[in-house]
């Protein structure tokens, strides 16, 4: 079930991201996120502040991926009862974080990336990273990318599962193409929600 239309009219991702409203306190996506996610609410004040989140339809909440210009590209879409990715949108990276940054972390959902910030306290030197549940070829050349900058770090911190584990190769093999440091950091549960809310 999506909750968008199937009309072959859908607006452009820039016009359909910029008709939500951005969530705040009592918001759904914000009662969503705090309450069943366990994010707090400064993790979300920043993500918000650097309009990162939307409430979308039904409880659910949009997650921004952008490219490395800044340019929206499609968003996670996560809900009470809906998981899914923008109708015609690009998969690249939800990106959360400082603009200037050496330690990179990978997660695989959006919600992941935040739960990872919360729990390390945002460091400041980190820039927290989605994929969003899948390996385009635009998130790939958009992780190799960022591993081109100096003293980069990448660190896998994906899912502790099979899956997580191959996106976790996948990271080091960007890591050792471009000569950066690799880590692998595993959640104790299955991801970094989890973790949080644990």
């Amino acid at each position: 079930m999506n909750f968008e239309s199937d009309s072959k009219t859908l607006a452009s991702i820039v016009e359909r991201w910029g008709h939500r409203f951005r969530p705040r306190p009592g918001s759904p996506a914000w009662r969503y996120l705090t309450g069943e996610r366990g994010l707090p609410a400064d993790i979300l004040k920043k993500a918000v502040a650097c309009d990162r989140l939307r409430d979308g339809p039904q409880g659910s909440m949009w997650a921004a991926h952008r490219d490395s210009a800044g340019a929206i590209t499609g968003w996670e879409e996560r809900g009470p009862v809906w998981r899914g990715f923008a109708t015609d949108g690009a998969k690249e990276l939800f990106r959360f974080g400082p603009a200037e940054f050496e330690r990179i972390c990978i997660t695989e959902a959006a919600i992941d990336a935040m739960s990872l910030a919360a729990i390390e306290d945002l460091r400041s030197d980190t820039l927290y990273v989605s994929t969003g549940g899948g390996w385009s070829p635009a998130t790939d050349e958009a992780i190799r990318g960022l591993a081109k900058r100096a003293n980069v770090h990448l660190v896998a911190a994906t899912d502790n599962n099979r899956q997580g584990d191959i996106y976790a190769d996948r990271v080091r093999a960007i890591a050792a193409d471009a000569s950066a440091r690799y880590a692998r950091l595993r959640p104790c549960a299955g991801d970094w929600n989890e973790d949080l809310r644990a």
